[in-house]
C-alpha cells in the first residue's frame, strides 16, 4: 500500500515560538495517529481481506475529508486524522499479521528501522535551508511510477522485483520525509498541523511497510 498526502501550506518563515508550537502539536498528532493505527492493526489482525480493502477505501475518503476540513474546523480535522489512523490500522492488519506469524522479529526490525529513518531524514529536512519544493514535485511523479511498477509486479515475475520496489520506495520516501519536515519548520498556519501530521504519518507508514517487505522477504 502506498498513499501520500499533499496539504497546501504557506512557506513563509515564522517565529521560533510559533514554529516550536506547531512542531509539538504536529508530532503529538503523529503519535496519537500512530497509536490508533496500532490499535486498529491489533483489533483487525484476524479481519478478512474484504474488510481490509473496505477500510483502505474508507481511509482514503477520510483523507480527502481531512484536506477539506482543515481550514474550516481544527477539531473536525483532528477527529478525521485519528479516524484515518484507525482505519489504516484495519487496512494493513492482515498484512502485518502474516509477517508477525511468519517472522515476528521482522516486524520489530522494521519498526526500529522506521524510527531511525524518520528521525534521521526528518531532522535533516527540518534543519536544511535549501528549498526542497522542486525536489518534492519530482518525487511525487516518481511515486506514481513506483505504484505503476508495483501493479506490474502483481502480474509479471521480475527477478528481485520486490527488493527493487522496496529500495526505490525508501529513496522516494526519504525525499518526501525531508520535504514534509521542512514544511513543518516553514509553515505559517497552525491549523495545518493535522494535515502535516497526516503526511508525516503516511511517510512513516509507507517506510515501515517497505522495511517489512525487506526484513521479512525470506518468509
Amino acid at each position: 500500500m502506498t498513499m501520500t498526502s499533499t496539504p497546501t501550506a504557506a512557506t513563509t518563515p515564522v517565529g521560533r515560538d510559533d514554529t516550536g508550537r506547531l512542531f509539538g502539536q504536529t508530532m503529538g498528532l503523529v503519535a496519537l495517529t500512530a497509536g490508533l493505527f496500532a490499535l486498529g492493526a491489533y483489533i483487525g489482525r484476524d479481519a478478512s481481506g474484504e474488510l481490509a480493502i473496505f477500510s483502505y477505501i474508507a481511509a482514503f475518503a477520510v483523507l480527502l475529508g481531512l484536506n477539506a476540513a482543515a481550514q474550516r474546523s481544527e477539531q473536525l480535522a483532528v477527529g478525521l486524522l485519528l479516524g484515518f489512523g484507525l482505519l489504516l490500522g484495519f487496512a494493513v492488519a492482515p498484512t502485518v499479521a502474516v509477517y508477525a506469524d511468519a517472522d515476528p522479529q521482522a516486524v520489530w526490525q522494521a519498526g526500529g528501522a522506521t524510527a531511525l529513518f524518520i528521525a534521521g531524514f526528518g531532522a535533516a529536512g527540518y534543519a536544511t535551508r535549501r528549498d526542497l519544493s522542486g525536489l518534492a514535485r519530482g518525487l511525487f511523479w516518481a511515486l506514481f511510477a513506483l505504484i505503476a511498477f508495483g501493479i506490474v509486479l502483481v502480474f509479471v515475475q521480475i527477478p528481485s522485483g520486490a527488493v527493487i520496489y522496496a529500495v526505490v520506495g525508501l529513496v522516494i520516501f526519504a525525499g518526501l520525509t525531508l520535504f514534509d519536515f521542512q514544511r513543518l519548520r516553514q509553515t505559517q498556519d497552525i491549523r495545518t498541523a493535522p494535515l502535516l501530521a497526516a503526511s508525516i504519518f503516511l511517510d512513516a507508514l509507507n517506510v515501515f511497510l517497505l522495511f517489512l517487505s525487506i526484513f521479512g522477504r525470506d518468509n
